[in-house]
């Protein structure tokens, strides 16, 4: 799978979890770019994700995540 097929995955699971089906997520998309995108629907938004590509991230991943992007990559790197 590559990045533009992640991206739009991640666009489909987010829409889905915060029922919302206005949001585009890109590269640059950070928590200041989704209304509703705060610290209780970030852990929702993580566990759906990993539970949809069957990848665990560590907490410390998590917290330095800086946008999507970088989300992306590393579920690239996990999936291969």
């Amino acid at each position: 799978m590559q990045k533009p097929e992640i991206l739009e995955t991640l666009n489909r699971i987010w829409r889905e979890e915060l029922d919302n089906d206005s949001i585009v997520l890109t590269d640059e998309s950070t928590a200041k770019d989704v209304e509703e995108w705060d610290s209780i629907s970030n852990i929702q938004l993580v566990v759906a994700t990993e539970k949809f590509f069957k990848i665990r991230f560590t907490s410390s991943e998590i917290a330095a995540f800086k946008n999507v992007g970088e989300m992306v990559d590393a579920i690239k790197n996990r999936i291969g």
